[in-house]
């Protein structure tokens, strides 16, 4: 488990997360050409339980899909 600081939506928050989380989440970020901040906010913004689950939901349902993009 890995602990980060990030900034969503202004307000500095941390999110533990297994660092295989964390390397594909740092791939669709850069695969959309935003920072994993901007990737997070987003997911943030439409989750409705935890902000680590939301991630973890967010990264497999990208791995799932042909394109390997998740859509929020």
């Amino acid at each position: 488990m890995k602990k980060r600081s990030l900034m969503i939506a202004g307000h500095p928050t941390s999110v533990t997360l297994e660092e295989p989380f964390w390397d594909v989440l740092k791939e669709l970020a850069a695969a959309e050409n935003i920072a994993v901040n901007a990737l997070v906010e987003r997911i943030d913004a439409s989750r409705t339980g935890n902000l680590s689950s939301a991630i973890r939901v967010y990264v497999l349902e990208a791995c799932r899909r042909p394109s390997g993009v998740a859509r929020v």
